[in-house]
């Protein structure tokens, strides 16, 4: 019997949909990423399901929307015993998905050595979980990029030099000890680039290779009248300073994937091996005239350019090659997808709201999918989601937006209201609702949630019910 396939899955932290050479870029320097995309499938529109971190991840990890596993925003603490905003009964650790299946629980009951290499920041970083017997971790979302701790098995260890080299290494590790063994390995290696802190954090040599950059590619635009003051805005009288480091960061990750997928090919596993690069949310760097992602601003915003991930799928003599696939598929969808592409089964798909777009991914005629539609959610803000038409629904009060996408790609023209789009618009609320009503478990609904980008806290849920109460700290330049 032939040996399972492996699986890679490379996630990003803030890297925009638009940051790459195959996506268009013709200024940033990302020939790894661009050699993967040729060699392989590239998502065009690949959606997030919350426009920030954690959620996201937790979305991609157990196939729930947030309303589904309660992680509706950024974990400001609860990470461990060491981490600074952690007080009281949090600084022993919250684990946020505890009694939730994480597809590779299902990998490693399906003979998968599971391994992760990275940010995790899904709760309480010094316990292993998640099927996963490799365990090496950052503590928090972010930090600094030279000399970071990491956490292994439960242990904190000082590192020297460069993050993004320090997890590639224990990555290339790992697969020189795996790739002879009878069992398949999944490996998640979880970069923090390019995501914040961004001054004196990358090497000084690519950032200076930008010197002479144009940003061309990145619209410039006023500040949006919603913009909040954010750490991803250092240089705020020098916009180009940011765009020098933001790019840079985006390449030091790139050459490091690099040396991973030339790994795989030395070691003859590259046909046995799946290779996924995925963001987990997007990021504006001066577009919509906002330096963030879905909580630059307040209110939070769904904007393409927030909730658009970059996502490539790569198995060479099984995923066709050269191919930009145009459908809409979000987080939500990658569990199952993963799963049907490996042959496993899931006992709990019938309450989730993914479908598998294995047709699709492989070059096949897609079977007719229930909606043709996505999703996404962060806190009380909603968003609907077809080839034409945005809408965003904000509870309790607004303001709502609706959006023409094929007539206002940049979307620049709030339609909500008038007269002549209420009938789509009532279209789009009412899937909107339907959709949320069918899938939201009541205990865990984001709208009933102070969520306002600041950082969650605590588990979510209902005061007086076994949850501690959800509680928002003051939005500073704490944002994560």
């Amino acid at each position: 019997m032939n040996k399972k396939t492996n699986v890679i899955f490379i996630l990003s932290d803030d890297h925009g949909a638009w940051a790459m050479g195959c996506a268009g870029n013709k200024e940033i320097r990302t020939p790894h990423l661009d050699r993967l995309a040729r060699e392989g499938v590239r998502y065009d529109n690949f959606f997030c399901t919350s426009p920030v971190c954690s959620p996201a991840r937790a979305s991609l990890l157990t196939g729930r929307i947030p309303s589904q596993h309660g992680i509706h925003d950024w974990l400001f603490s609860g990470n461990g015993p060491h981490d600074p905003e952690s007080v009281g009964e949090e600084a022993t650790g919250i684990e946020y998905l505890q009694g939730m299946t994480g597809y590779t629980d299902i990998l490693a009951k399906n003979g998968y050595v599971c391994g992760i290499t990275g940010k995790w920041h899904l709760g309480n970083s010094y316990v292993p979980q998640k099927g996963f017997s490799h365990w090496v971790v950052t503590e928090r979302g972010a930090g600094p990029y030279y000399n970071s701790p990491i956490i292994r098995d439960g242990i904190e260890e000082k590192t020297t030099g460069y993050l993004t080299e320090v997890i590639t290494e224990e990555a290339l590790s790992f697969i020189r000890e795996r790739h002879t063994d009878t069992q398949p390995f999944y490996l998640s290696v979880n970069y923090t680039n390019p995501h914040r802190p961004w001054k004196n954090n990358h090497p000084k040599e690519l950032i200076d290779s930008y010197e002479d950059c144009r940003f061309d590619s990145i619209p410039l635009e006023k500040d949006h009248p919603w913009i909040i003051t954010t750490p991803e805005r250092e240089n705020v009288s020098v916009p180009r300073e940011d765009m020098k480091v933001y790019f840079a960061a985006v390449t030091a990750m790139d050459i490091c994937i690099g040396k991973i997928i030339d790994l795989v090919e030395q070691l003859g596993i590259r046909e046995d091996t799946l290779i996924v690069y995925m963001g987990d949310n997007g990021f504006n760097l001066g577009h919509h005239g906002i330096w963030g992602k879905g909580n630059g601003t307040l209110p939070i915003n769904m904007y393409d350019t927030s909730v658009k991930v970059p996502a490539i799928f790569s198995q060479p003599g099984r995923i066709p090659q050269n191919n930009v696939s145009k459908s809409l598929v979000s987080g939500y969808d990658f569990m199952p997808t993963l799963l049907d592409y490996l042959n496993l089964e899931n006992a709990e798909s019938d309450i989730l709201p993914g479908e598998s777009f294995l047709g699709d991914l492989l070059g096949q005629e897609q079977k007719s999918r229930e909606h043709v539609v996505v999703f996404d959610e962060y806190g009380p803000v909603r968003m609907v989601r077809t080839n034409q038409w945005k809408y965003v629904h904000r509870f309790p009060y607004g303001p709502h937006e609706l959006f023409d996408l094929v007539n206002d790609p940049h979307e620049k023209t709030n339609l909500y209201g008038q007269s002549d789009k209420l009938p789509i618009q009532q279209e789009l609320k009412a899937a909107l609702d339907n959709w949320f009503v069918r899938y939201v478990d009541p205990m865990l609904d984001g709208t009933h949630e102070e969520v306002d980008g600041g950082g969650q806290q605590y588990l979510a849920g209902p005061k007086g019910q076994g949850r501690p109460a959800y509680r928002q700290r003051e939005r500073t330049n704490k944002l994560l």
